[in-house]
């Protein structure tokens, strides 16, 4: 017997458990570890999320991204639900880039949140009483320090050697002592913004200028404000807030201001309106306002139909152009086919935008291409009248969508049955006819689908409307600068305010959901109709 041999046999057998944990590691492979790290990453992002939730007591999300965490831990280190591994990363983007999308935009559209009803009713309080406040006369000024502390900015004051930091949000608050009557050179937990910056930095000067640091807790107070950030003084509100009755008093002339849930504003006795609000359920009205509004309601009828007329034109023209091309392309006896496909096909290959901006300027009255080349140099204004607008809008949408249709009708022709077409021809039908009883319905059959769909892209275009001309020329008495050439998509884009001026995202919110609804509408009804060209088949 060999020594080997000899040490088998005295060798203990293994227990089950060992025997249990060796095969659990011998499974652990390279996927298990790649699933760990992967899991570690969405655990961390969520957990920020949580927090970040927990935070700005926005319990909704706090609520959905515990559920979907837990969730995902479930379903990820379990095995059982197997389908689930695979569906739940399409479920959850479903969840939070369209789901929870829409049912926001939905939400705002029965509120009145914009500009001046933009936040809750204690910012609407600090917000008027910033508005209306101004230095106190003989009072202290205080030597002091900007500071930052995780990318929020405040001010540190000497008051009489006790050192006082403090910000927007937070009100002055005792954090150490000094024996020097100058400013404070150093802040525990904070670090001091050299004045060299403050001096150079524009937007760093601009910010802490308009810094207000309230005094306490109680608004009335006043704050501290600097203007050169090396002494402030301050400064006290004209209002006043009377947080028992809910009024908001104008101590130069006496004007009581009581807040009205119903609107979100402070309101005086003979109407009068503060412009600082806060954002509350109104219910219907931003939906009856598209109606019943008749400064609104005029220009948003103009500009609905010339939407409709918009996204039908850029269609039906750019499937006609597209398929005549098509036509006579497929023809064998037509030389040089290949490039001659590549070159028209050439726009669609061009980003959408930049074709606009150069069409833009190609349209332009006093040196515009177009004008020198077509019409003799003539001051054609194709940007600042309203019709010669739309068409030139709708012929840069066909000229970059006719492409894509020679291409779809280029690949339906090859796919027609010949066999059809020579029984046809044998039975006598000319060129024509074949195309209007066979080459036609079966060309529809596979198009329409693609047609609704190019339908609902073009209702939303708003890349060619808003580089092209910005929507405009200006519908004269038009709200919110509206254009002639704004089709519903870059209008709400105006109302909702990002371009500038004040912004009604209730408004918005409520054009949203209207155009979602009628966009549903057509393409149901349309695919609804779809069904019947099936028969040709």
């Amino acid at each position: 017997m060999t020594v080997q041999q000899a040490a088998e046999q005295n060798t203990p057998p293994a227990s089950p458990r060992r025997e249990s944990h060796a095969r659990a590691w011998r499974g652990v492979g390279w996927g298990f570890i790649v699933k760990l790290i992967l899991m570690g990453l969405v655990n961390a992002l969520g957990v920020m999320a949580i927090v970040s939730a927990f935070s700005v007591q926005s319990w909704l999300i706090f609520t959905v991204a515990i559920v979907l965490l837990v969730a995902a831990d479930i379903v990820y280190f379990t095995r059982r639900a197997l389908p689930l591994k695979y569906l739940m990363p399409g479920l959850v983007f479903l969840l939070v880039f369209q789901v929870f999308v829409f049912g926001y935009t939905a939400y705002i559209a029965f509120t009145n949140y914009g500009t001046g009803h933009a936040g809750s009713v204690e910012q609407a309080v600090d917000a008027a009483l910033i508005q209306g406040e101004r230095r106190v006369e003989g009072s202290e000024t205080y030597p002091l320090t900007v500071v930052e502390r995780f990318g929020e900015y405040g001010l540190a004051i000497n008051d009489d050697g006790d050192v006082r930091v403090g910000t927007a949000t937070q009100p002055l608050e005792e954090v150490g002592s000094t024996s020097s009557s100058a400013a404070p050179e150093e802040v525990s937990g904070w670090t001091i913004i050299p004045r060299a910056q403050l001096l150079t930095d524009q937007e760093l000067q601009s910010a802490i200028e308009a810094l207000r640091v309230p005094v306490s807790d109680d608004p009335n107070d006043g704050s501290i404000r600097t203007r050169d950030g090396s002494s402030g003084l301050v400064y006290t509100p004209t209002m006043v807030w009377d947080d028992e009755a809910r009024t908001i008093t104008d101590t130069v002339n006496g004007t009581v201001y009581t807040a009205d849930d119903a609107t979100g504003s402070f309101v005086s006795a003979d109407g009068v309106r503060l412009p600082a609000g806060w954002y509350v359920g109104v219910g219907l009205d931003n939906f009856l306002r598209v109606f019943t509004d008749g400064a609104l309601a005029a220009p948003l009828l103009s500009v609905t139909a010339w939407t409709f007329a918009f996204a039908i034109g850029s269609v039906v023209i750019s499937f006609g152009i597209g398929l005549v091309f098509a036509i006579v392309f497929n023809d064998p006896r037509v030389r040089a086919r290949k490039y001659l496909r590549t070159l028209i096909i050439l726009p669609y290959a061009f980003p959408a935008f930049m074709s606009a901006l150069l069409f833009r300027g190609m349209f332009n009255a006093e040196f515009g291409v177009i004008n020198d080349l077509f019409f003799f140099g003539s001051q054609i204004n194709w940007l600042g009248d309203p019709w010669l607008a739309k068409a030139a809008v709708l012929w840069i949408n066909v000229w970059l969508s006719f492409p894509y249709w020679f291409l779809v009708c280029t690949g339906a022709l090859q796919a027609l049955p010949k066999d059809t077409l020579e029984a046809a021809s044998i039975d006598g039908a000319g060129k024509w006819r074949q195309f209007r009883s066979i080459v036609l319905p079966l060309l529809l059959v596979s198009t329409a689908p693609l047609a609704i769909s190019s339908f609902a892209f073009s209702f939303n275009n708003f890349t060619v409307i808003y580089m092209f001309n910005a929507g405009g020329p200006a519908i004269p008495g038009a709200p919110y600068s509206l254009g002639s050439t704004d089709i519903l998509i870059s209008a709400i884009y105006r109302v909702s305010g990002v371009a500038g001026g004040a912004a009604d995202y209730g408004l918005a919110s409520a054009l949203s959901i209207i155009v979602f609804i009628v966009v549903g509408i057509i393409s149901a009804i349309a695919f609804r109709q779809t069904r019947k060209l099936e028969e040709y088949q």
